[in-house]
């Protein structure tokens, strides 16, 4: 694969993604940066002109400084959000995955006023607009801006391109610590809400990356974690972008077929990814698929064993585990190929600070609740209640999960703090019981999951139940493998249920505000509502 002509400068001099990207296009604006599943790449210079162009449109489109984006992993989406910058626009980007109801609520809160999307993706994801347009919101199409620009003027800005590339930064100075996205997170465990990134967190963020991933210009990058998704956006998108570093968008993670596919034919050699969608590929994938890879991440979920020895046995290649968080743009500690500790997610960031504190009935020691400052820490939330609670720390990022910090600087996440249990007085890790659980599931299926639920309980305070999608499973094997596995008796969930598809977020991870939904329904259905 063609290689850049000269070293690239890793540590951008400037202070805002615009300019960053600038910088790079003026080194090699020749250099084939995106393509996506039109197969029509563009290059710097010509992803610089894009943004130039459609920015004169966006200037005075709307009156609201937040525009929604309801758009797929496309060469548009990565040329829009520039171009909103340019138009002094902060773009929030919609999770499509989450449904109409919920997308709208997101967009309410958020203020937005106008969305632009794509006729052609509504059709395919089968989203139905018209639900917008009749709760206030403009519905604006990108296509519709293309055919507004016209012919002789495209032509004149490319003859000018071919003297310079385009500065692609708003004209009225640097937009370092101001807004650059709007991200929301994925309700895992509640309601969404909006988090505020600015330029100066994520360009912190990817220096914190490539001063300990082992990046080379030959790499290519394979982006199918949605946009929407910051762990897609930062990794995907923003970090090959002002690396130079060409990066293939493709629309889905979940297309398991077709991924290995395209990773094989476009000769990528690194991916950002879950346990659930690797699960995926390891079912579909051909040996040779992933032979070109060099770097696999797995994120936003715990990477589980099963996963990792078969991705390694099947593809010869090591999954390194990291640990983020959308608020903290998202990274904030991985493994690498030179210090790397399976099982943990991996060391801190530079210049990240962190502290513990204690939590009743964790007595791990170094454990604790982690809290988190840092310069890729966000701006705060755009829900007050949230960002009130967020600025009363004094700049410190209250993660919400247990962690134990071991001799070796390796985090281990024990679980969310909303993800223990207390039974009888004695706090237990949601999280450990799950895992340990998922090693009586069928190797031969990774479709399989198994999933507790912790509902309350007029004798013991809180009580667990055991839900799956695998319809052979017992309450008798739960238990006895967690008797064999050394737990107390005291955590034996006290059902099973069977659910034949079990609900999930955009990311793949189990939706468990849904699944407890389910569960509490059937529960108040059949007047059990405690032991």
């Amino acid at each position: 694969m063609a290689k850049h002509q000269f070293e690239v400068h890793t540590q951008f001099s400037s202070s805002d993604i615009p300019g960053a990207i600038t910088e790079i296009a003026r080194r090699i604006p020749n250099f084939k940066i995106i393509e996506d599943i039109q197969q029509k790449p563009l290059t710097y210079r010509k992803f610089c002109l894009a943004v130039k162009l459609l920015s004169k449109q966006l200037k005075f489109q709307s009156s609201s400084n937040r525009i929604g984006i309801l758009l797929p992993n496309i060469n548009a989406t990565a040329v829009l959000i520039v171009a909103l910058w340019r138009a002094n626009k902060i773009p929030a980007i919609l999770n499509y995955s989450s449904g109409i109801g919920i997308m709208i609520k997101c967009a309410s809160i958020a203020g937005i006023k106008q969305i632009i999307t794509s006729r052609p993706f509504l059709e395919k994801a089968r989203i139905d607009i018209n639900k917008f347009n009749s709760t206030g919101f403009d519905v604006v199409y990108l296509e519709d801006y293309a055919d507004n620009i016209s012919s002789i003027t495209k032509i004149l800005h490319f003859l000018v391109s071919l003297l310079a590339v385009p500065d692609i930064r708003p004209d009225d100075g640097s937009l370092a610590n101001k807004t650059a996205v709007v991200l929301f997170t994925s309700g895992s465990e509640g309601e969404p809400k909006g988090v505020e990134l600015s330029h100066s967190n994520i360009l912190s963020n990817i220096r914190q990356l490539l001063s300990v991933i082992d990046m080379v210009d030959s790499d290519r990058f394979f982006s199918s974690l949605p946009f929407f998704h910051s762990f897609g956006l930062t990794a995907g998108m923003f970090f090959p972008l002002v690396r130079g570093i060409y990066s293939f968008f493709y629309l889905s993670p979940l297309h398991y077929k077709y991924v290995p596919l395209l990773f094989y034919e476009k000769h990528c050699t690194v991916m950002f990814s879950t346990n659930t969608f690797l699960n995926g590929y390891l079912r579909r994938a051909h040996q040779y698929d992933f032979h070109t890879a060099r770097l696999v991440y797995g994120g936003a979920e715990k990477v589980q064993p099963s996963t990792a020895e078969n991705f390694a046995k099947n593809f010869g290649v090591r999954i390194l585990e990291g640990y983020g968080a959308t608020e903290c743009s998202p990274v904030i500690s991985v493994n690498t190929q030179i210090i790397n500790k399976f099982g943990t997610a991996g060391r801190f960031l530079p210049g990240i600070e962190w502290k513990l504190i204690p939590v009743e009935g964790i007595d791990t020691p170094n454990s604790g609740r982690l809290l988190l400052k840092g310069a890729n820490v966000m701006l705060g939330y755009i829900n007050p209640d949230a960002n009130a609670k967020f600025l009363s720390l004094g700049g410190w990022y209250d993660t919400g999960d247990i962690v134990q910090i071991d001799e070796d600087g390796f985090i281990h996440i024990l679980g969310r703090v909303k993800r223990f249990a207390k039974i009888s007085g004695e706090m237990v890790s949601i999280s450990a019981l799950e895992e340990t659980l998922e090693q009586i599931l069928p190797l031969r299926n990774q479709r399989f999951q198994i999933a507790i639920v912790n509902v309350p309980d007029l004798l013991k305070g809180e009580r667990l139940i055991a839900v799956t999608n695998d319809k052979d499973l017992t309450i008798s094997k739960i238990q006895n493998h967690l008797k064999n596995s050394g737990f107390s008796t005291l955590v034996y969930p006290s059902e099973l249920i069977y659910l034949a598809e079990m609900p999930k977020l955009g990311s793949g991870k189990i939706n468990y505000p849904e699944l407890k939904d389910i569960i509490e329904r059937k529960i108040t259905s059949t007047g059990l509502e405690s032991h």
